[in-house]
């Protein structure tokens, strides 16, 4: 997926969609105990505002009052329960075991009891679930709330959570996680009434089946961030990423290909001729290895257990460099060391399509198929067979066999969809021209009298050209009246008009995607704030403005990054956080005039942010801060180290309270495939010196784990890091001064940390704004402004 650009005139690619769109700024790294109702208290309140529930609820009325669990709270099920009930009341007993250290216990009743405190979950077709909403008269049925809609009803004595279906029964489940919370050192819910269900029934991610080592991440991040706020669909593109046991070189290609990109420093493969355009060929698929079949029918049950359709995606004619790469014969351009676009007139293309497609359908069991079809850019009627051929036709022909093929199986087809559309891919052959000044013919897009003659109707239509730019409401338009549902694909949160457009009927859904290796740093700095976004769209119609939504995010990312990463930083495990005495090494005052820095309204003293402790100290000269210099485009004149800040403990932890003195840039993962980390811009590191002399490196990234001090003011709403909490530190005149703790875990817990070092990059070149195989320019000059640092000390 994704074209190559070579200059003006080369129509824009899904990730341009993106980048056009506002995709954000992102971000890794810290935790504060998200088990407390309020992370960040006092003057962080008016910056991280999070609903109680997100997406937010079609209807909800919140009272007074908790539901408390302890080991006298008992779960309900009938005398012979559903496998569905008995798996909603495990799950439950786990999330409370598992992050509240509260054990519930199971209780089989013929009668929901007149008294007692309860808990009762479940669908519609539970028996006891029937008694009760009779009782209480609430509206549930199949069409009340409706499919995948439930009610929650909490109060003293009593959570009832009832869907009008399976689904809607687990989406209830996923509201009820979000509540919990420990308050006075009791595990609570709050009293509240909620009936809900989703605008859209199509609720989709789109990612890259994962590499070996990032299975258990992956499995994370389906149980505790796509299901928690509710999607039901995962496009999974496979390519030639599992064992392939009827064409085996076809996974030895895949391998060779991946590894002559990245070790060739390229985001595309190499040896095209002239350099002419070229697709992306996706080649950090499971990390550019492949899986084993149990393994891939593991992920796909583990996925469907948690109420979410598996599609995978399969490309088809183009992006076909994993069935080319052992096959170049069947490549649509000779002379191409690595082909992406295969030959639809030759026989032998299908036979080989085929094959493998069939061996993922037996392990994967889909119902739909994802075929991709987008992004034809290889020229056009070099073969023998295809001279003289209409590529409208050529294109038509294609999807008509890989939809019969399918259909015969029982399978539905989705595509993307750029190719039915001129407005899009233009009329007829496209002039292009190679970098040597080499022209060639490059198809456009069907007729759209050959997209109502000759493409199926039911294909599902995957429409990443919604923007303003592509005239995304004609495009969306026209796609209906040539009888298409679709998608928006590539979404975004900021699709212009959003709740107008999406009453067309034929628009079912969307999906965010990932176009990266799936793994905890790319999707967690590139992705979530989407990802929260788009489900606030699809489920509750609630658009939100791009700095409500930065805010929101960065509110739940202490929370995320404990489920994400399954650990449970030190600092939140219990043990007392104690402020480290940094003063000593203070090198700033309050204004740094040359970067813009203004730190006047700084708060002085001790401030305590959820379970973390910070001294805002200053020192005997006057100082205030540690402050180092990033040497960018030009000298920097702030120094570029600061050495010898003790510390002189056997930490279990330490919490970095920092925060860079500009904006910089986390680009996305993709632009940089061969180096994802450098997509974030490296602004310095943290050198931690243990007794031996042995360091350990931190580096300190942007939207990683650090943004900048006046993150609060609009030009950063953009942006939200993962790997550190926002601490509001003082009131300024504009908005409040932010830093960020960053909690790093000793890996060798007896060994005392003899001290610390800052250090400020030089001449950093991260990634390009777009798609070239190349790093960016020399970022511009930064600083990194330390002002506390805290530590968990061993236990006696």
């Amino acid at each position: 997926m994704f074209a190559r650009f070579w200059g003006a005139g080369t129509p824009m690619d899904r990730r341009d969609v993106l980048k056009s769109a506002g995709v954000a700024l992102a971000a890794m790294t810290r935790a504060p105990a998200f088990l407390c109702s309020a992370p960040i208290p006092g003057l962080a309140d008016t910056i991280l505002e999070s609903p109680l529930l997100f997406p937010k609820p079609q209807e909800m009325k919140v009272g007074a009052g908790h539901f408390v669990l302890d080991s006298r709270t008992a779960i309900l099920l009938p005398s012979e329960p559903s496998a569905g009930d008995v798996n909603l009341s495990r799950r439950l007993i786990s999330e409370l075991s598992d992050w509240h250290d509260v054990v519930l216990r199971l209780q089989h009743v013929k009668q929901v009891p007149a008294a007692g405190r309860f808990i009762l979950i479940g669908s519609m077709d539970n028996p006891l679930i029937r008694q009760y909403c009779a009782r209480l008269q609430p509206a549930l049925s199949e069409k009340a709330p409706g499919p995948e809609g439930y009610i929650l009803h909490v109060d003293e004595s009593t959570v009832l959570l009832a869907g009008s279906d399976a689904r809607g029964a687990f989406y209830g489940f996923q509201s009820l996680r979000q509540l919990i919370r420990k308050e006075n050192q009791e595990v609570r819910i709050p009293r509240l009434d909620v009936r809900d269900w989703p605008d859209k029934p199509f609720r989709g991610v789109k990612l890259y089946v994962p590499g070996r080592t990032q299975i258990p991440f992956f499995k994370r991040f389906i149980r505790d961030f796509m299901a928690l706020y509710k999607y039901n669909t995962l496009m999974l593109e496979m390519n030639a990423c599992m064992r392939l046991d009827r064409h085996p070189e076809l996974n030895a290609g895949w391998v060779e290909m991946g590894r002559d990109t990245n070790f060739s420093r390229k985001n595309y493969p190499p040896g095209v001729p002239h350099d002419m355009e070229s697709n992306s060929s996706h080649h950090d698929a499971a990390d550019g290895g492949f899986l084993e079949k149990d393994e891939v029918a593991d992920l796909v049950r583990w996925v469907e257990q948690n109420h979410i359709e598996v599609v995978p995606e399969i490309p088809s004619l183009t992006h076909a460099y994993y069935l080319l790469s052992k096959h170049r014969e069947l490549s649509q351009a000779p002379d191409v060391k690595w082909p992406d676009t295969y030959c639809a007139c030759d026989p032998r293309s299908y036979e080989l399509l085929f094959d493998v497609m069939d061996e993922y359908i037996e392990v994967m069991k889909p119902r739909m198929v994802h075929a991709g079809h987008d992004e034809w850019f290889a020229p056009f009627g070099l073969g023998p067979c295809c001279k003289g051929r209409e590529p409208g036709e050529v294109y038509g022909d294609d999807l008509r066999k890989v939809h019969g093929y399918l259909a015969k199986k029982d399978i539905r087809m989705a595509i993307w969809g750029d190719y039915l559309l001129e407005r899009v891919r233009g009329k007829g052959l496209q002039k292009r021209s190679a970098p040597d000044g080499s022209n060639y013919q490059a198809p456009g897009a069907m007729t759209p009298q050959q997209v109502r003659a000759l493409v199926p109707k039911d294909i599902l239509i995957f429409n990443w050209f919604w923007s303003e730019e592509e005239g995304g409401e004609t495009t969306e338009a026209q796609l209906d009246e040539f009888g298409f549902r679709q998608i928006y694909g590539n979404m975004t949160p900021f699709i212009d008009k959003y709740r107008e457009r999406s009453k067309r009927s034929t628009i079912i859904g969307g999906a965010p995607s990932s176009w990266a290796a799936t793994t905890e740093y790319n999707m967690c700095k590139d992705l979530l704030r989407d990802v929260l976004g788009c489900s606030s769209v699809l489920w509750s119609k609630q658009p939100l403005e791009t700095r409500e939504l930065s805010r929101i995010t960065q509110a739940r990312m202490p929370e995320a990054r404990i489920r994400l990463t399954g650990q449970v930083p030190p600092s939140a495990t219990g043990d007392a956080v104690v402020p480290v005495d940094i003063s000593s090494r203070f090198n700033g005052q309050l204004r740094e005039s040359t970067l813009g820095v203004d730190l006047s309204s700084l708060r002085t003293g001790k401030i305590t942010s959820g379970n973390l402790v910070f001294d805002l100290g200053q020192s005997r000269d006057g100082n205030q801060v540690v402050i180092v210099g990033t040497e960018g485009q030009k000298p920097n004149s702030l120094p570029r180290e600061v050495g010898g800040i003790k510390i002189g403990v056997d930490a279990t932890s330490l919490v970095f309270l920092h925060a860079c003195a500009l904006p910089a840039t986390n680009k996305e993962a993709y632009r940089l495939i061969w180096d994802f980390a450098d997509s974030a811009d490296l602004l310095g590191w943290y050198e931690v010196v243990y007794e031996d002399g042995l360091p350990e490196v931190i580096p300190v990234r942007y939207g990683i784990n650090i943004l900048e001090w006046n993150w609060g003011a609009a030009k950063s709403a953009g942006s939200y890091c993962y790997g550190a909490d926002l601490v509001a530190c003082g009131q300024g005149e504009d908005s409040p001064v932010t830093f960020f703790a960053m909690e790093w875990t000793s890996p060798r817990l007896g060994k005392v940390i003899q001290e610390i070092r800052l250090k400020g990059s030089s001449r950093f070149r991260g990634a390009v704004p777009g798609f070239e195989n190349a790093f960016g320019e020399v970022i511009p000059n930064n600083a990194i402004l330390l002002k506390a640092i805290s530590c968990t000390r061993a236990r006696v």
